[in-house]
């Protein structure tokens, strides 16, 4: 992994679901646990990115975990939230310079990378910066359980709030990085700057809070040229926020993403000798039509509230956490109702099929629902009156599809 192994891991053993008797069913069969389409942890996920660019500049306790990345003295990320592989590849006339790198992604071999599951803003950027899998790191959601409370907790704006270091324990690589010697820093809105994300997820060095894109991609350039081993991160919301508002198939949308292909370019252009721009995001999108075959609304569906306490997650990566001795029937019944369209597993099924990365800290093993229901179609659990702006958006994210899950590694070097 990237950095020394986290202590106290819960490994729970490999163990196929059993599946349920099909003559007491009026459904076929529910999807497979493990035909859902794992993460590529260790090799070729977001938590492999950072300790691979680390330890090419010889920062200690990293390791170059994707294999296909050529070292570089100078290393700047560009993340731009929400521009999955598939969108460029469906968009070349809006992203020309995007598009035509394609071919440059994960060293050359024009593939893309694994977001993590789930795929959405909060896990990925932990990954991102911590160089773990959602398992280690610990923010496995959008909404979890804090088992301390009892209560939910939204990971990507911290309420309510939790102390950060106890919630994510671990160094990031920034940290590693500037305690190494390397000029680290981070370029992003200045609204980031003292969030507790930033802190458990992307800290160490220095922050830079600049408005624009067009200031941050300049500054970026010149915090890579700062020092003769730098690691630098930049990021822009933008387009995510688009594609959740009016989803990825309106003029907006694509206005965002023009948009974004000139940034691209502007600091791809700038690039200090010795250095390689990576171009990546935290998950990709996709527009889920507004009907009651797309939405199953979890407040008015009597069967999937049954046994519940809290429902976590989002609509496409739903944590259900059931009531004290009724976990088995809420595996059951939303296997039933739900299992020809998400992969609905238990929390040990979930883990033993590797869906959070090959171990869970102890930790973290209570934070994830006792159910877990990935969606395979276009289709979410909207919860309409706990969750009205949620349920309202075009634009989601956050199951194994490819769609969501692949993202952009796209190289241009100086």
């Amino acid at each position: 992994m990237s950095h020394p192994s986290p202590p106290a891991a819960h490994d729970r053993g490999r163990s196929a679901p059993t599946p349920p008797d099909s003559a007491t069913w009026d459904h076929p069969e529910p999807l497979a646990v493990e035909s859902a389409p794992v993460p590529e942890y260790g090799s070729g996920s977001l938590a492999d990115l950072l300790p691979t660019l680390a330890a090419g500049m010889g920062v200690p306790g990293t390791t170059a975990a994707i294999p296909e990345l050529t070292p570089a003295d100078r290393n700047c990320v560009f993340l731009i939230d929400g521009l999955g592989w598939e969108q460029i590849k469906d968009h070349a006339d809006e992203a020309p310079y995007l598009h035509a790198l394609l071919g440059s992604s994960r060293g050359g071999t024009g593939r893309p990378l694994t977001a993590g599951y789930p795929a959405t803003t909060a896990t990925s950027l932990a990954s991102v910066g911590t160089g773990l899998p959602p398992g280690a790191h610990g923010l496995p959601g959008y909404t979890v359980r804090n088992p301390a409370t009892g209560a939910l907790m939204n990971q990507l704006r911290w309420q309510p709030w939790s102390e950060p270091k106890a919630w994510q324990p671990y160094p990031t690589i920034f940290q590693l990085a500037h305690d190494a010697g390397v000029h680290a820093a981070q370029v992003s809105s200045p609204t980031f700057q003292n969030t507790p994300l930033t802190k458990i997820a992307l800290s160490g060095g220095t922050f830079h809070g600049r408005l624009t894109g067009e200031e941050r991609m300049d500054l970026a350039a010149e915090q890579l040229a700062a020092g003769d081993r730098s690691l630098v991160y930049t990021y822009y919301a933008e387009l995510d926020g688009a594609g959740h508002r009016y989803g990825i198939a309106s003029d907006t949308w694509r206005g965002q993403l023009m948009y974004v292909d000139r940034l691209v370019q502007r600091l791809a252009e700038q690039l200090p000798p010795r250095s390689a721009l990576y171009v990546t995001a935290d998950h990709g999108m996709i527009d889920v039509p507004f009907d009651e075959d797309h939405r199953i609304d979890f407040d008015a569906d009597w069967e999937l509230r049954a046994g519940v306490a809290l429902l976590g997650g989002e609509g496409r990566a739903r944590h259900v956490y059931a009531v004290r001795g009724a976990e088995n029937d809420v595996l059951t019944c939303w296997r039933e109702v739900l299992g020809e369209q998400f992969w609905v597993a238990s929390r040990d099924e979930a883990i033993a099929a590797g869906w959070f990365g090959p171990k869970i800290d102890e930790r973290v093993y209570d934070r994830l629902g006792d159910v877990i229901a990935a969606a395979r179609d276009d289709v979410l659990i909207i919860a309409s009156e706990r969750e009205p702006k949620e349920s309202a958006m075009v634009g989601n994210h956050g199951s194994m599809t490819p769609a969501e899950q692949l993202v952009p590694l796209l190289e241009v070097r100086s």
